[in-house]
């Protein structure tokens, strides 16, 4: 049985990392800002010179919003992990009675403080200065933001797993995986135009089936709640075989005394 004592104080520790250090608070606004901005003048752009009956605020704007909810999802999970891989706290973290279970929620506590941050930031910034409304995504949206998030910390302890095996050299391999996913999650395109070795790939990526659905109700069809739903089914499926892997990792890293042996070098 899980106890809220224990994962609300790795949530509380970095709290306190957060409150003493500017430096790792800037960058919760600043990214999500420049995407904003960025796509959102592009979004103009294309409106002026594109044929009337036709939004692109809600389409790429609305796209970029959820994809970087995504990503801060999955980053708020790492980052309160790379606190502990810089820190050589592990052998101090476990030597408690603290589970795995509990460390993780911790971590997930962790991400949902930092990205709900970044999320209102996104929103101010699209609803004041370019428009967005999301009430034209209606219920769905709600279907959207479980199945991102859900993805998200999948993501986030998947990629946990793997620096807590190779060591914090695999930190680099952990950045670009959001860029490597979005050419099959058709963040920017609909499915179609991918070649058909994509498309199946496509059918087991969550967000390919959430950004699917933006796009049917920005050309004024319906989503299918079908789809949602199935969405929502493997991005809990991720999530779980995610947590088997670190604990699977978790144990070999003790047994193997990987975990005491922990430095900035290992990568094997």
């Amino acid at each position: 049985m899980m106890r809220w004592r224990p994962m609300s104080a790795i949530a509380l520790r970095h709290f306190y990392l957060l409150r003493g250090s500017p430096a790792r608070v800037v960058p919760l606004f600043a990214w999500v800002g420049i995407d904003i901005v960025l796509w959102g003048f592009m979004s103009r752009y294309l409106n002026s010179v594109a044929s009337p009956g036709f939004n692109f605020i809600p389409a790429l704007l609305g796209a970029v919003l959820l994809w970087d909810f995504l990503i801060r999802i999955m980053q708020g999970v790492t980052m309160a992990f790379f606190e502990d891989v810089w820190s050589r706290n592990f052998l101090n973290i476990f030597a408690t009675p603290l589970s795995i279970s509990e460390y993780l929620s911790g971590l997930v506590l962790s991400s949902i403080a930092t990205s709900a941050i970044g999320l209102a930031a996104m929103l101010l910034l699209a609803t004041t200065i370019f428009g967005l409304s999301f009430l034209a995504y209606g219920m769905a949206l709600a279907g959207f933001l479980v199945a991102l998030f859900l993805f998200g910390i999948a993501l986030g302890v998947f990629a946990c797993a793997v620096v807590l095996r190779l060591g914090p050299a695999a930190e680099w391999f952990i950045w670009p995986i959001p860029a490597l996913l979005s050419p099959f999650a058709g963040v920017f395109y609909p499915l179609s135009t991918l070649p058909a070795w994509m498309r199946f790939l496509s059918r087991f990526l969550p967000p390919a089936y959430v950004f699917e659905g933006v796009r049917r109700i920005v050309s004024g069809r319906a989503v299918s709640p079908g789809a949602l739903a199935w969405a929502a089914f493997l991005a809990a499926l991720d999530l779980v075989l995610a947590c088997w892997f670190f604990a699977r990792v978790y144990r070999y890293t003790v047994r193997t005394g990987l975990i005491a042996r922990y430095s900035a070098e290992s990568l094997s």
